[in-house]
């Protein structure tokens, strides 16, 4: 499937290997296998036999647990697994009492995915210090449900929790360990005890980083009871651990269990050596008597027997035979571990059989087998093995044979047709030599044999069947219709010879289908493919669960659904597809040879429906499946760069959904390495040159370097050389290498590019005719660079011909198709340059149908959903500049769907943080324009709904996640349950993302990642069923108007834009319209006057200092912002009243507080009204939420003036006299609860934990605002900073008020100024009602004054209201401008400001 980059479709190669059309062969002995000659394959299926029984041995004898860090016993990190105890001591019997009582415990699926063959399952329960284990139960193959019948007593006490654990255990008898551990987790009695009620499993989700885990549920039946004196099922007390020598055997044996696994895992025979001494040590603390020697031997026998064969030392097999031995003497009949023990004695005397020759060794292995198949179940996994084994042995006299000379036999003259062996032998040798004249040779063969043999004969069927397939091979060489046609006739007789029942149905099966859809790829017959897909379903009925080759089965069959999507588009096959490759991963667990080309196969779907629906989970998923499937391919191995390609590739396209540079930074990387497997003369190298190309040219895209278009360009041209004409990838190397030369025109004007780009791809599209799946991007391709050099030449030609093929590839997409995004953007642009030309007849600018239908395919390209949001997000604003520039009709439309569009992509980001950095990706004035449009239009209420839904996106996805649900609970039972999940689901989504410290596997951070996104549609989905319920039709949408007029309640708010068309007022009052007011000041005008008051702070303030420079930008401030909208405020608040700013854009920087003439007798905002701030009017809305007060007022005061990284310079000398200060003026206890934290004890963690127990709060520190990050904007504490992010993650919900008497706190960000990220802003959204901030820094020496006089206003009475704190600090202000006596500079006057309630 071709994707896109911005402006072009490139018709990259799609990944190396991995992404067949057809199954893979090697899975499946029916698929392609020729029959070859059982002589010759003896020797190799003995090899083969004993390598599976030597795999057997490693999951028999490891475990999955951590890797211990040395042979230090001490270091290996986990506590000892312990023996079986009796379990009959520390009983606790209850007379007289209710009891709850556990009376089955029913668990499914535990074999799912499992490593490791089990004897049997068990299960734990842990409460109050005390446990209980049920009994192991044997496993059988294919069993889905194991139940356990056994009482056990929980405590009484509903809110009680307990911990259950289900294991996997590996031995029947005593057991040095609990075994692999499936499933733990802790629950409630009360949760237990509802469960049990409403029959109501507990659903287990895959582990992290796997498709499938074994246990995908658990059922426990609880009854509640009178105590019964004859239950003696009763938890019982943990048990303590036998000293000394006990306690040295647990470690060993754990230590040897982890080292066994980890070479598994890593193949480094270190592991192994270490592992053998630790079990060495184990047997020397188990005397001749010990009850645990049987398993010591086991155990040293096992590894032993693995260091044999994996260092080839076959001649010292004589001493794990001789443990195996020992350990079986110790385990006569009827011990329930004697089979499995006499399995792998058996196994080791056929490797040494293998290798010596030893008759005795077979006959002693065949007599210990006949032994297990006698004891096990016959649906035992151990029964099965042995049966195997028992068959394998039965092949031995042929290894006698001499192989070497039976390649010579068809040679011979013979007057009668070579038998069906021989003929095999034949099709090996000649695909080996990979000669023409010999593979004619072998199928003329081949049809004298069909003329010897005929419809009785037994050996037709196999000889039918490989020619069929000999047939189909030379067909793929050489092209003739002919030899695929007969294939498929040959195979449909070798069907007819193998009726339902036939032991090699499945075979002949799977090659008619393979025939069939091999035809179908060559002419598209879908009858082909439809009868392909029915034997493949037959074929996989015939492998049931269990069957060796059913993973083959459910890959070759998913493979044809598959292609079947690809040509009908019908999404029930790609996702019946999915869901059997998932089936066909989960039989090919870690260590299984196949386990890559399952991974990358189910990959591949997954991107293909990614590519089709937008889910970025299927992305994402598919991303950790390719990094899965490359670390099974080292460096070395002959798929790595295969692997390295696929994985390229999708990270290629993630960056290009989401935007995240070290995505395509690791792409790059992955190119470049596989690149440097395909030398000169590779037959691969073409294609690696190829996406190492298209990924530099995207590199440039987004960052400019010329060097990467450069060298992209370089690398196409090498590549198209190597795709000469004919050459089944020609047409992708020449679609990229013109789009690189296009791109290199538009960033140079060199004329050569654009015209050889528009030639290269017009031979592209020649070489993809209709019906061509890439046709569409090359049309498309072909279009823009026509469009381009209109611009450059102004042919209409050229336009005429771009807007016809953008219409002709219109047609060839399909609506599920994510390429229609870019198709529609490319005609927007090819109508706007007809719009401005005038070519359809009109005067330049006058042709209205060209506009209109440029913004129509704007808005289209914003609305294709399988385009993802970012695509979606960055079309909606070209929609906007356009429909802008042109005044178009359009305009709000197309600001609304931007903003949402934004809140949506913003919402799929975890971290606070990668938020804020996303939005510097995108215009940062958004929401200040479409407001203004909409007072251009004369709608003032949309304006505002507009600056509330696109400003502060940030603070308000985090407040969603914390929205009061009281009135929901009593509406209905659903209501209260979707309530419930509700909140459930914004705790998870509020919780801080974990933290990745470099060096993080970036397959972890994708999934944290995909969980988060996961859980952002759950929520979504819950948030859409709660709109249903009548009355919350509006629930976390955008607030109309009249809901955002409730914020004027107390006085009117004015909203301040400022945009490059105007600068305008918006007065919001309680009961009357909105009035907007153009203000007499323009955006540039606004940024001197930032500057100004930036430059003024801190000139000139001395005591006696006049700072002429502040109080003019103050004169300015008032006469071209405040002073207007005074004038206007009469009708509407009374003087002395309270108004509430809410800026936005540049006047979040401004002290409209303080704007005044500053003259005798002038006028100022102070004289009149008393100001205070909001960063929205949702936030002021919700600090006025009643909340409860205690009877005495918690207040804590946090100081700090020698603050962690600072020099005794910049000790703040007057901290601890003013928090005293504070002390004295606030009421005496018990009215206030008074703490305070200064010096070595105000650190980090103590103030988080006062800012948690006190609704009141006074800061005296350093503080600093981030400019770069502002979410690290901090208090300074002893220790480390308190940050905003950290103030983000409270719930202050309950708090009443604080005072920040420290730098910057109410400071924002000048890249995203509409956020408002600063200290205060975030003591608000976090549920501060009332906030007192600084603007810029505080002079230590002066600020007790001003805090005296503040508390003084606010509590001189003897009470404590928040909402006074706009006054106190009002008339504090204006108390000190009128001490003559102590002067304060101006600029420590005014640097105070009130936000909130």
């Amino acid at each position: 499937m071709s994707s896109f980059v911005p402006g072009h479709f490139s018709g990259h190669p799609p990944p190396l290997g991995e992404e067949p059309s057809r199954p893979e062969s090697p899975q499946n002995p029916g698929q392609t296998n020729i029959v070859i000659s059982e002589m010759l394959q003896v020797v190799n299926i003995i090899l083969a036999t004993l390598y599976f029984f030597i795999t057997l041995l490693f999951r028999f004898s490891t475990d999955s647990v951590p890797d211990p860090l040395d042979d230090t016993l001490q270091a290996l990190g986990e506590e000892p697994s312990h023996p079986e105890q009796p379990q009959n001591s520390g009983e606790t019997h209850t007379t007289g009492v209710p009891q709850v009582v556990i009376t089955a415990i029913r668990a499914t699926d535990l074999t799912l995915g499992l490593r490791r063959i089990p004897v049997g399952f068990h299960a734990v329960v842990k409460a109050d210090g005390a446990e209980f284990r049920t009994s192991n139960k044997p496993v059988i193959v294919d069993q889905a449900v194991i139940e356990w019948n056994e009482c056990i007593l929980l405590p009484y006490e509903p809110s009680s929790i307990i911990q259950v654990s289900v294991y996997a255990s590996f031995e029947l008898g005593p057991m040095l360990c609990q075994g692999e551990v499936l499933r733990r987790f802790e629950i409630s009695v009360r949760e237990l005890l509802d469960r049990s009620d409403n029959s109501h499993p507990i659903i287990f989700q895959p582990k992290q980083g796997e498709v499938v885990s074994p246990c995908t549920s658990l059922f426990m039946t609880l009854e509640q009871r009178l105590p019964d004196e004859q239950d003696a099922a009763v938890l019982c007390s943990l048990h303590t651990l036998a000293a000394g020598d006990m306690d040295a055997l647990m470690l060993r044996t754990d230590a040897g269990h982890r080292l066994l696994a980890r070479y598994r895992r890593m193949q480094n025979s270190r592991d192994l050596n270490q592992s053998i001494k630790h079990f060495e040590r184990a047997l020397d603390l188990c005397p001749m008597d010990h009850p645990y020697r049987p398993v010591a031997l086991f155990n040293l026998a096992t590894v032993k027997c693995i260091s044999c064969q994996a260092e080839g030392r076959h001649l010292d097999l004589d001493i794990p035979i001789s443990v195996f031995q020992d350990a079986l003497d110790l385990r006569p009949t009827g011990h329930p571990d004697r089979p499995v023990t006499q399995l792998h004695l058996a196994i080791a005397l056929l490797s040494r059989f293998a290798k010596r020759g030893f008759q005795t060794d077979v006959d002693a292995a065949k007599e210990l087998m006949s032994e297990v198949l006698d004891v096990c179940h016959a649906n035992s996994h151990i029964h099965r093995a042995a049966l195997l084994a028992i068959e394998t042995c039965a092949l031995h006299p042929a290894a006698s044979i001499d192989a070497n000379n039976l390649g010579q036999e068809w040679l011979a003259a013979s007057m009668l047709p070579l038998s069906p062996n021989q003929l095999a032998g034949q099709v090996e040798w000649c695909l080996q030599t990979d000669d023409p004249r010999a593979l004619d040779e072998v199928i003329s063969h081949h049809y004298d044999a069909l003329g010897y043999y005929n419809a009785m004969h037994p050996p037709r069927g196999q000889l039918l069947g490989n020619l069929s397939i000999i047939l189909s091979i030379r067909f793929e060489r050489r092209g003739n219709a002919e030899d695929l046609d007969q294939a498929i006739a040959l195979a449909r007789e070798a069907l007819a010879l193998r009726p339902a029942g036939h032991t090699d149905r499945s075979k002949s099966l799977n090659n008619l289908a393979n025939r069939l859809s091999t035809r179908f790829d060559h002419r598209g017959n879908a009858e082909d493919l439809d009868q392909a897909i029915a034997l493949g379903g037959e074929a996989l009925a015939l492998h049931p669960v269990g069957h060796t080759d059913r993973s083959a089965s459910l890959n070759n069959l998913a493979v044809l659904l598959s292609t079947r999507f690809d040509y009908r588009g019908n999404a029930e096959d790609l996702d019946q597809a999915i869901a059997l490759l998932r089936q066909a991963l989960a039989l090919r667990p870690v260590g299984h040879p196949d386990r890559p080309s399952s991974l990358n196969n189910l990959a591949a779907r997954l991107s293909i429906r990614f590519d089709h629906r937008g889910n970025a989970e299927d992305l994402d998923q598919a991303i950790a499946l390719h990094r899965e499937a490359l670390a099974l391919r080292p460096v070395g191995h002959t798929d790595r760069s295969k692997s390295l390609n696929n994985l390229a590739t999708r990270l290629s396209t993630r960056f290009d959904h989401r935007g995240n540079a070290e995505d395509l930074d690791q792409a790059i990387a992955l190119d470049r390495e596989a690149l440097a497997l395909h030398p000169v003369g590779h037959t691969d190298r073409s294609k690696s040159l190829g996406n190492l190309a298209l990924r530099l040219s995207t590199r440039f895209d987004h960052r400019g370097n010329a060097e990467d278009l450069d060298q992209a360009i370089a690398l196409g041209r090498e590549a198209l050389a190597l795709h000469p004409v004919g050459h089944t990838d020609r047409s992708a190397s020449l679609t990229n290498l013109a789009v690189q030369l296009s791109t290199r025109f538009d960033h140079r004007g060199n004329a050569e590019d654009l015209d050889q780009a528009i030639a290269l791809t017009r031979e592209a599209l020649s070489l993809r005719p209709v019906g061509h799946p890439d046709r569409p991007s090359s049309l498309t391709n072909l279009a823009d660079e026509l469009s381009t050099r209109f611009d450059h030449r102004g042919s209409g030609e050229d336009l005429n011909e771009s807007r016809q093929n953008l219409r002709c590839a219109l047609t060839l997409l399909t609506q599920h198709d994510s390429r229609r995004l870019q198709v529609h953007i490319s005609l927007a642009t090819v109508y706007l340059s007809f719009h401005r030309s005038g070519l359809d007849g009109t005067g330049p600018g006058e042709d209205n149908d060209s506009l209109n239908a440029a913004m129509h395919h704007f808005k289209t390209a914003a609305n294709v959903v399988p385009g993802g949001l970012l695509f979606r997000l960055r079309a909606a604003l070209r929609w906007v500049h356009h429909a802008d520039e042109h005044k178009h009709g359009t305009q709000l439309d197309a600001y609304a769907t931007s903003m949402q569009l934004m809140d949506a992509y913003m919402s799929a980001t975890a971290s606070v943080s990668s938020r804020h950095s996303a939005m510097k990706d995108f215009p940062g004035t958004v929401a200040v324009d479409a407001a203004s449009c909409a007072l251009r239009s004369g709608d003032v209420r949309r304006a505002v709904e507009l600056l509330e839904q696109g400003r502060t996106i940030i603070w308000t996805q985090m407040t969603r996640l914390r929205t009061p649900l009281d009135n929901l609970q009593t509406h209905s039972d659903h209501a209260a349950a979707l309530m419930k999940r509700f909140r459930d689901l914004s705790s998870l989504l509020d919780q801080p993302p974990a933290s990745h410290a470099d060096g993080t596997p970036s397959v972890d951070v994708e999934a944290a990642d995909a969980r988060y996104r996961r859980l952002v549609e759950d929520w979504n989905g819950v948030a859409e069923e709660i709109r249903k319920i009548e009355g919350f039709s509006r629930f976390l949408l955008p607030p109309v108007f009249a809901d955002l007029q409730e914020a004027a309640r107390d006085g009117p708010i004015i909203m301040l834009i400022a945009s490059d068309s105007s600068c305008d007022a918006i007065i919001i009052t309680h009961t009357q319209p909105p009035t907007s007011i153009q203000l007499p000041t323009d955006f540039e005008k606004l940024t001197a006057l930032v500057h100004g008051f930036r430059e003024a702070i801190g000139k000139d303030d001395s005591p006696k200092g006049n700072q002429t420079a502040l109080i003019k930008a103050l004169r300015k401030l008032w006469n071209d912002v405040v002073c207007p909208v005074v004038e206007n405020l009469g009708a509407f608040a009374r003087r002395g009243s309270r108004i509430w700013w809410c800026p936005t854009s540049l006047f979040n920087f401004l002290p409209l507080h303080a704007a005044g003439e500053y003259r005798a007798y002038g006028n100022s905002l102070s004289q009149q009204y008393i100001s205070s701030y909001t960063p929205s009017l949702t936030a002021l809305m919700r600090a006025r939420r009643r909340r409860d007060r205690s009877l005495s007022v918690p207040f804590a005061a946090i100081g700090q003036n020698c603050p962690a990284g600072h020099s005794s310079e910049s000790t703040l000398e007057f901290v601890e006299p003013e928090l005293e200060l504070v002390r004295r003026l606030l009421p005496s206890p018990p009215a206030v609860s008074f703490t305070k934290i200064t010096s070595v004890d105000a650190t980090k963690s103590r103030a988080l934990c006062a800012m948690q127990d006190n609704t009141w709060l006074h800061f005296a520190c350093h503080g600093t605002q981030n400019y770069r990050d502002p979410f690290n904007s901090a208090f300074l504490m002893r220790d480390q900073p308190l940050s905003l992010l950290d103030i983000t993650q409270m719930d202050l919900s309950r708090h009443e008020f604080a005072f920040l008497s420290a730098c910057e706190t109410a400071v924002g960000d000048f890249a995203t100024p509409d956020e408002v990220i600063h200290l205060a802003a975030g003591l608000q959204f976090a549920g501060v009602k009332s906030v007192v901030g600084t603007l810029w820094k505080v002079n230590d020496s002066t600020v007790q004054r001003l805090v005296k006089a503040f508390y003084k206003n606010l509590c001189g009475d003897g009470k404590m209201i928040s909402r006074r704190a706009a006054q106190a600090l009002h008339q504090a202000v204006l108390s000190l401008a009128r001490d003559k006596e102590m002067p304060m500079p101006l600029d420590q006057r005014i640097v105070f400001m009130h936000i909130g309630a």
